[in-house]
C-alpha cells in the first residue's frame, strides 16, 4: 500500500513539472527577424572626398583677343593679339563640382584713332563642373574631360599709351589707371597625361564696363578673349572614394543569419533553463572557489577598403576599435593581421604591395591610436593569390587571426 502510495505521488510531481515545463516554454518567445536592404537604402553609388584630397596647380600661357573700340581715321583698324600668362589654384569637392583661382597677366593692344596698348592683371573665382562625370559616369583616369566654368574677378589695367582717357576722376584729374569687376565663362579641355599631371587647353571670354581701356565710347561692353594652354598638377593624385550599400547586402544578411542563429541558441537555451527551473527546490551544491577563466570570443571584426588604396575609412575605423577593446579585454591573445587585394585589378606585385600596406595601416592605427603593445601583433600582406571571398571586390580587406 505504501508503495502505491509513493507511486502516485512521484506521478503527480511529474506532471506538475511537466506543466510548469510547459508554460516556461510558452512564456519564452522569441522572434526571428532577417533584416532585408529594401527600398529604403540608395542603391546608387555614392562618393566622397577628404579635405586634403584633389588639390591642384595649373600653369599656362596662352593669348588675348580684346573686343574693345576698333577704329583708325584711315580705316586699317584691326583686332590685335598679345600674348598672356596664367597661374591657378583650386580644388575638386566632388567629382561633379570644383572651384579655383586663376590669375592673368598680360598687355593688349587696340586701334581708337591711334594705336593703343596698356598692361593688367586679372583674378577670377571660377566655379566649375565636370560635364563627363556628371553625365558619362564618374572615372578619376577618363583620358579626356569637358569642363565648363563661370567666374567673377577684378582687374586692374595700367600703362595705358596711345589716345588719352576721357573717364574723370572725383577730383576732376583724367584717370591713368583703372579698377574693373568682370565677369566671365569659358570651357576648358582637360587632357590626363597621368595620375598627377594633365594637360589643360580652355577659353575664356571677359566681359567688362566700358571703362576697361580707361576710354568710354560706342558699345557698353567691353571683351577681352583669351585662350590658354598649359599643365595641371593634382597634387596627390585624383581620389574619390565611393561607397553603394546594395553591394554589400550579401555580407549583410549573412550577418543577420549569424544574428538569427545566436538568437536560437538563446531561445533554445531559455527553455531549457525554464525546465531546469521548474524541477527547483534542488540541493545546494558547495563550488570550490576557482580562478576566473577569461574565454576568448570569436574575433568577427575585419576592415575593408576601397579601390588601390590603404587609408582607413572613418566607418571602418569604428571596426579597429573594436579589435582594439577586444585585445584589451583578452591579454593573452596575440593576432595577425592579414591583408588582401582583389586580382581583378592591379598585377601580382602591385597587389601584394598594397595589401602588406593595408596591413601595416591597421597596425599602426591599433598601436600608435589605441595603444595595443606592438609584441602582440604580426602583419602578412597575401596580396591577391588568396582570395577570402568569392566576390572579388570584397577581397581589398583586412583580417585578423588569432596567433596564440
Amino acid at each position: 500500500m505504501k508503495k502505491n502510495l509513493v507511486l502516485v505521488m512521484a506521478a503527480c510531481c511529474m506532471g506538475i513539472g511537466s506543466l510548469q515545463s510547459a508554460k516556461a516554454q510558452e512564456a519564452v518567445v522569441v522572434e526571428e527577424e532577417s533584416v532585408t536592404v529594401g527600398e529604403a537604402v540608395n542603391c546608387k553609388t555614392q562618393y566622397s572626398v577628404n579635405r586634403n584630397d584633389n588639390w591642384f596647380i595649373q600653369l599656362g600661357a596662352g593669348i588675348d583677343v580684346p573686343m574693345l573700340e576698333n577704329r583708325l581715321i584711315d580705316g586699317k583698324a584691326k583686332r590685335h593679339i598679345t600674348a598672356t600668362y596664367n597661374l591657378g589654384a583650386g580644388r575638386w569637392f566632388s567629382p561633379y563640382l570644383g572651384f579655383r583661382f586663376s590669375a592673368y597677366y598680360g598687355a593688349m593692344h587696340w586701334d581708337n584713332d591711334v594705336y593703343c596698348k596698356a598692361k593688367y592683371a586679372n583674378l577670377n573665382f571660377d566655379f566649375m563642373w565636370d560635364m563627363c562625370n556628371s553625365l558619362g559616369g564618374v572615372n578619376a583616369s577618363r583620358p579626356v574631360s569637358v569642363i565648363p566654368f563661370v567666374g567673377i574677378g577684378g582687374t586692374y589695367t595700367w600703362d595705358y599709351t596711345g589716345l588719352e582717357s576721357n573717364i574723370y576722376r572725383k577730383n576732376g584729374d583724367l584717370r591713368k589707371t583703372s579698377w574693373t569687376l568682370p565677369v566671365s565663362a569659358g570651357l576648358q579641355l582637360r587632357f590626363r597625361l597621368c595620375r598627377y599631371v594633365d594637360f589643360f587647353a580652355e577659353c575664356r571670354a571677359t566681359f567688362y564696363g566700358d571703362n576697361f581701356n580707361n576710354y568710354a565710347f560706342d558699345k557698353p561692353i567691353d571683351i577681352n578673349i583669351q585662350t590658354t594652354g598649359g599643365f595641371s598638377f593634382n597634387l596627390g593624385g585624383v581620389n574619390y572614394q565611393a561607397y553603394n550599400a546594395c553591394k554589400d547586402m550579401a555580407y549583410i544578411n549573412s550577418l543577420n543569419n549569424q544574428v538569427n542563429a545566436l538568437r536560437g541558441d538563446l531561445a533554445a537555451t531559455a527553455t531549457a533553463l525554464a525546465a531546469a527551473e521548474a524541477q527547483l527546490p534542488c540541493p545546494t551544491v558547495e563550488q570550490p572557489d576557482c580562478p576566473e577563466v577569461v574565454n576568448a570570443a570569436p574575433m568577427m571584426s575585419t576592415v575593408r577598403f576601397t579601390i588601390n588604396s590603404a587609408k582607413i575609412s572613418n566607418e571602418e575605423m569604428v571596426n579597429v576599435y573594436n579589435t582594439a577593446e577586444y585585445l584589451k579585454a583578452n591579454p593573452s591573445v596575440n593576432v595577425l593581421i592579414k591583408g588582401y587585394a582583389d586580382k581583378d585589378t592591379g598585377t601580382s606585385a602591385y597587389n601584394k604591395e598594397l595589401s602588406v600596406k593595408r596591413a601595416q595601416a591597421v597596425y599602426n592605427a591599433l598601436t600608435k591610436t589605441y595603444g595595443i603593445d606592438k609584441s602582440r601583433l604580426a602583419i602578412e600582406g597575401e596580396g591577391s593569390t588568396q582570395q577570402p571571398y568569392d566576390v572579388n571586390n570584397w577581397n581589398r580587406i583586412v583580417i585578423f587571426v588569432p596567433a596564440n
